[in-house]
C-alpha cells in the first residue's frame, strides 16, 4: 500500500520517531511518503514548493498514517487528515501519548472520528493496516 505518513517534524525526537514508524511500515511491505524526506531547502518560495510536494504525496497515497502524539495534534497533521478525509482516503492514527482529551476522545474528535483505527503502538498500527 502507498502510505502518506503525516506527523510533526520540528524536533529531533519527532523526526526520529517518524523515521522509526516509516521503517516499520516499509519492513511490512508498504511504500511510504515521509514529508521530512522530501522537503526542499529553505530558499525563497519554499512554502509553496513544500505544500505542493506534500499535496502530491497525499494525492498519490492509498492511505494516510498520522502520528497524533502531543497535547494537541500538530496543525499540519490535522490539515493532512482533513484533506485525506475529503478525498476519501482511509486514515490510520497512531497515538503513543497516554494523555486523553475527554471521556471518549484520545485526541480532538474532529481528528479521531475519521480514523479507521487509532493505534497505541506501532505493532497495533501494522495490525490495523493488515486488516484492511
Amino acid at each position: 500500500m502507498k502510505i502518506y505518513q503525516a506527523g510533526p517534524l520540528f524536533t529531533d525526537a519527532e523526526k526520529e520517531f517518524n523515521r522509526k514508524v516509516a521503517e516499520a511500515l516499509r519492513q511490512a511491505g508498504h511504500q511510504v511518503f515521509l514529508p521530512q524526506e522530501h522537503e526542499q531547502q529553505l530558499v525563497p518560495g519554499y512554502p509553496a514548493k513544500i505544500f505542493a510536494g506534500d499535496v502530491r504525496g497525499l494525492d498519490d497515497a492509498d492511505a494516510v498514517v498520522a502520528v497524533l502524539d502531543g497535547s494537541d495534534v500538530d496543525s499540519g497533521t490535522a490539515w493532512e487528515c482533513g484533506y485525506a478525509y475529503a478525498k476519501g482516503k482511509p486514515i490510520f492514527g497512531l497515538r503513543t501519548d497516554i494523555r486523553i482529551y475527554g471521556k471518549e476522545e484520545k485526541v480532538n474528535l474532529m481528528v479521531q472520528v475519521p480514523c479507521r483505527a487509532l493505534a497505541g503502538t506501532i505493532a497495533n498500527l501494522l495490525e490495523a493496516l493488515k486488516a484492511t
